[in-house]
């Protein structure tokens, strides 16, 4: 069975970067969080959060801006 709520670490190992990223992403708002304890995030918004973010360079999080081929290749 899929867990039903991630801590930071499960969140930053699915998105295959840190943990200091994923607290940038829920302070900024792009990520929603529930505290129980500790931050966790549902699979759920784990999930919308990669469709609705889907072709996005997140490299600075105050500008998200659409992923172009001079992106991609820098």
């Amino acid at each position: 069975m899929t867990p039903q709520l991630y801590d930071i670490s499960d969140v930053a190992k699915f998105l295959k970067t840190n943990k200091n990223m994923v607290y940038k992403l829920i302070d900024t708002g792009h990520l929603t969080a529930l505290k129980l304890g500790r931050l966790k995030v549902t699979c759920y918004e784990l999930e919308d959060f990669i469709r609705r973010n889907n072709g996005k360079d997140f490299t600075d999080l105050q500008n998200v801006t659409q992923l172009t081929r001079n992106t991609i290749n820098s």
